[in-house]
């Protein structure tokens, strides 16, 4: 696309891109359609991993510029040298960030949401800013629950306080749900795109393994606890099904949980991450979404591109904004293990339900595709640069 007599020039701004997270798959999904279909000069601009590859495979199309500034110093830290070390690196950042942009001059700038949000509608560079959230607002830099001291809670108001005050300066703000938008009735300027499916599957489940698929980092926000509670009474209501779980982090919690729940070995694995989880799907009959929130849920719909019917707590704020009830998936009250197991042993013992529910599943989420989403964000930018800075 061609803005004038030049390209349009698109920058991103993101902490690292090393990391298998899921923004960072959209991200470089995104990036590389904006380069090769509609040929943007796209450059992600990164704070941190100088030194370390790249997770997903960049278009060569696509520039990377790395200040090198190293936020994650602060990880380790304690909470006032996290504060120190913050006001230090934010400064750095803040005046690398200023000359890279005034050298760029891109049209649009678009902020992750990250620390670039406190500053970055004041560098003059010419370009439209765009801040783009990647989680609801309620789970949005807050603090787990038993780690928010009285301190911790105060400076987290007085954060989110300034925040708004940022957000307010951006030219628009995109969020990922219609059900998140509400959440922000401070802001007039509030777009909803979704994230696109990150694959385009070659086939789709067969339906005739009895095996329930659930694929994220183990963690305490994807409610693994409550699914391995769930899944002891499943277990023996269908003692011919096995559960898969994939994903990356720490599985010694919840390798506990199975022992003490006396859950049967051979039907229940925890695994590791995989590369190819297309495969996963394909040989799964149902999945399964037990977080406690997710700001969308790319699982979600990837298990459904490949005709696999999902069952999700009805989580703040992504599920219900993917999947209609007893249509192409299956909602349950969030945090209700008993319902959650109730449902699954339905589910199982119903295969022409799976079916059934699986074949829609498929038809509904090409509304995800990349072509069509890319299309939204396209449309963003130009009704942006009709308007003329």
């Amino acid at each position: 696309m061609k803005t004038g007599n030049r390209t349009l020039k698109v920058v991103y701004c993101i902490p690292a891109m090393y990391l298998a997270g899921g923004m960072e798959r959209v991200l470089t999904m995104k990036a590389n359609y904006f380069a090769e279909t509609y040929g943007y000069d796209v450059t992600l601009i990164l704070t941190d991993g100088k030194d370390k590859p790249l997770f997903y495979p960049l278009s060569p199309k696509v520039k990377v510029v790395n200040l090198d500034i190293g936020f994650e110093e602060l990880w380790n830290s304690s909470f006032v040298k996290k504060v120190i070390l913050y006001l230090k690196k934010q400064r750095q950042y803040r005046k690398l960030l200023t000359a890279t942009l005034m050298e760029l001059r891109p049209d649009i700038t678009i902020s992750m949401l990250r620390r670039e949000i406190n500053f970055i509608c004041k560098i003059k560079d010419g370009s439209w800013k765009i801040g783009e959230i990647h989680i609801n607002r309620a789970h949005y830099r807050t603090f787990e629950e038993g780690d928010a001291t009285v301190v911790k809670t105060l400076f987290s108001k007085f954060w989110m306080h300034s925040l708004i005050g940022k957000l307010r300066q951006l030219d628009c703000f995109v969020v990922l749900t219609e059900t998140d938008k509400e959440a922000w009735q401070e802001l007039d300027r509030v777009e909803v795109i979704p994230n696109p499916l990150s694959f385009s599957p070659s086939g789709y489940s067969p339906l005739v393994e009895k095996r329930v698929i659930v694929v994220g980092r183990y963690c305490r926000e994807k409610g693994y606890d409550h699914l391995l509670q769930a899944w002891e009474k499943v277990q023996h209501a269908c003692p011919d099904w096995r559960l898969d779980v994939y994903g990356d982090g720490e599985r010694k919690a919840y390798e506990q949980l199975i022992d003490e729940l006396q859950i049967h070995r051979s039907r229940c694995r925890l695994n590791g991450r995989v590369a190819d989880i297309e495969s996963e799907y394909t040989h799964s009959s149902v999945a399964v979404c037990s977080s406690r929130f997710e700001g969308f849920g790319l699982v979600i719909i990837e298990a459904m591109a490949c005709g696999v019917p999902v069952i999700s707590f009805d989580c703040p704020w992504g599920p219900r904004n993917i999947i209609n009830d007893g249509v192409d998936g299956i909602l349950v009250e969030n945090g209700n293990v008993q319902l959650l197991a109730q449902r699954l042993i339905e589910l199982l013992n119903h295969p022409e339900r799976i079916n059934q529910m699986g074949s829609v599943a498929h038809e509904s989420v090409k509304r995800f595709g990349i072509d069509i989403v890319a299309g939204r964000w396209k449309s963003l930018f130009e009704t942006l640069l009709s308007k003329g800075k």
